[in-house]
């Protein structure tokens, strides 16, 4: 289960930007966990949920955005947005999209006391 360690290292984040910014608890934490980022999304609240205790995340509102990846056709050269590996080009039904963003988890923003 990488969300565990997924969770482990977005505390690392959240820890030290609380050090950095002198906060001690997050309200909210908005997360992007876009759809080729290969994350179980249920799994990493489950995986946040148990390192949280403790911590400047406890008892925080954790909101998380599922963005589409972008791509680009190569037999068309169109962009387009896509949801799962393996889909077709919605402009010409051609199966060789090149992703060009949209694997990468992120923090997007932290509300804290």
């Amino acid at each position: 289960m990488h969300e565990l360690s997924l969770a482990g290292s977005i505390l690392e984040i959240v820890e030290q930007a609380a050090r950095t910014e002198r906060f001690a608890r997050v309200r909210t934490m908005r997360l992007s966990v876009p759809a080729l980022a290969g994350v179980e999304v249920d799994a990493l609240r489950f995986a946040l949920a148990a390192v949280a205790p403790g911590t400047p995340l406890e008892a925080a509102e954790v909101v998380i955005d599922e963005p589409a990846a972008h791509a680009r056709c190569v037999g068309c050269g169109r962009a387009c947005e896509v949801r799962e590996h393996g889909a077709a080009c919605p402009h010409c039904g051609g199966w060789r999209l090149e992703v060009t963003d949209g694997r990468s988890m992120r923090v997007v923003d932290l509300v804290v006391e």
